[in-house]
């Protein structure tokens, strides 16, 4: 087992690390930015380093900076979190290059699973199920009409190395194809230097359902069930739940065999999600990400796992700690992302938090790295804490999510509570019956 870990990442997330290291007895060291010098995560290690100025670029993707904080702290391991290098292979690459553990994947899996043309066909090689759609990149305009007459419309021209929704563009008619194409190809280049696109068959009415999967590098494989992620904005997922409100047991282990099957074909190592579109009971597989979930813990929550923890043990050779028949789904759990933005814009809100107060009480969990008088600051993403609970059942999940969102308390910045207070109100989300179009129709109703 090491005894040291770098935790290569900033927020709750490094909290998040740090807590499991310490129960298993391991030391740990934080990173920071000059901008996070008094960010909890850096109270909370055992060690820090400031890594550069404020912009993540200079900071916490400075990959020269952070092999330097292991070799200066005789780090062993670095936990990459999500975000930042978490999935960057040539990171990973270099990390286990300079004879440190990278607590996550291979190079080889991140950047097989990075790219959305070579994932696709892996997996459909591998027997999951995949949206019809183009077999490879659409290199010219001529060949997108041939796909969208095979396929038919609507179509989703998407960038290869896409994600957040950015470089997807949406085509109803070869008439729309022509521009839905061009600003696809435009899009991806700004934003990821990588012009290559593929087409998807769009599919009107789908959930976003998603499966936790777990390997230990040597071949063997379990999965830990599914989340719903469908309730969306521009596709960032802000309401996750699991077990899924339209899965049933049967459909679970089936989806849930055929992840487990294609993660062990390829010995992948260490927590990854196979993410779907589901519709009229069809999965459609869409992206793998080689990493731990923001939304992690409600799957921790129903299994009763640690997921940092056998992430760490894995790494470090250890057998994974449960089989798939001590995996048995228990009661519900719900998280809502709260983010330092004013509504209804949804505009970044950093500032002073001048009084903080997290929920409490039977099946709630507050994942922050907030505390009084904490700045947040105006550089990194908005995500500033993440509310779980935990229910005998769906019904009683949902009433203490109702219960935490009164008791939350984040004085001097904006925040989302106010939207999950709102959406508690809902028809869609009491019954659980929402696609991944509802959260934005149900704005467009509510604009204030």
């Amino acid at each position: 087992m090491f005894s040291k870990i770098l935790i290569a990442n900033r927020g709750e997330i490094a909290l998040r690390v740090i807590r499991a290291a310490r129960e298993m007895g391991l030391s740990t060291i934080a990173v920071h930015s000059t901008a996070d010098s008094d960010a909890m995560h850096v109270r909370m290690a055992d060690e820090a380093i400031c890594i550069g100025p404020p912009p993540a670029t200079s900071s916490y993707l400075n990959v020269s900076a952070i092999i330097s904080a292991c070799e200066i702290t005789g780090a062993e391991a670095i936990h990459p979190g999500y975000g930042f290098l978490s999935e960057n292979a040539s990171f990973a690459q270099i990390v286990e290059d300079h004879k440190i553990k990278f607590i996550g994947p291979s190079a080889a899996h991140i950047r097989i699973m990075g790219d959305k043309i070579t994932a696709r066909e892996t997996m459909k090689n591998l027997g999951v199920p995949c949206v019809p759609g183009s077999d490879g990149g659409v290199a010219d305009l001529r060949f997108a009409r041939a796909v969208a007459e095979q396929t038919g419309f609507p179509l989703i021209v998407k960038a290869t190395a896409g994600g957040g929704g950015r470089g997807m563009k949406l085509a109803r008619s070869l008439e729309e194809l022509e521009t839905a194409f061009r600003t696809a190809r435009a899009e991806a280049k700004a934003t990821f230097g990588n012009d290559k696109v593929y087409l998807e068959k769009y599919l009107g009415a789908p959930r976003h359902i998603e499966v936790q999967v777990f390997g230990d590098g040597k071949g063997n494989a379990v999965h830990l069930g599914e989340r719903d992620c469908s309730i969306q904005r521009r596709h960032q997922k802000v309401f996750e739940e699991a077990p899924g409100p339209t899965i049933d047991a049967e459909t679970r282990a089936r989806i849930g065999e055929i992840c487990t099957r294609a993660v062990a074909d390829i010995g992948y190592e260490g927590a990854g999600t196979i993410e779907f579109l589901y519709e009229n009971g069809a999965f459609y597989f869409i992206e793998m990400n080689t990493r731990l979930q923001v939304e992690h813990p409600v799957t921790e929550a129903v299994f009763g796992v640690d997921l940092v923890r056998e992430q760490i043990r894995v790494a470090a050779g250890k057998p994974m700690s449960f089989a798939q028949e001590d995996l048995q789904v228990n009661g519900h759990a719900i998280e809502v992302r709260v983010n330092a933005e004013k509504l209804p814009e949804f505009s970044p809100s950093p500032g002073r938090v001048t009084q903080y107060h997290a929920p409490g009480g039977l099946g709630v969990r507050m994942d922050s790295a907030l505390y009084d008088g904490y700045s947040i600051p105006p550089y990194y993403d908005s995500l500033i804490a993440k509310l779980i609970v935990h229910g005998r059942d769906r019904p009683e999940a949902l009433a203490r999510l109702n219960r935490a969102l009164g008791e939350v308390i984040v004085d001097g910045v904006d925040t989302t509570i106010p939207l999950f207070r709102e959406l508690m109100l809902a028809e869609a989300v009491q019954t659980g019956d929402y696609t991944i179009h509802w959260l934005e129709q149900w704005l467009e109703s509510h604009p204030g």
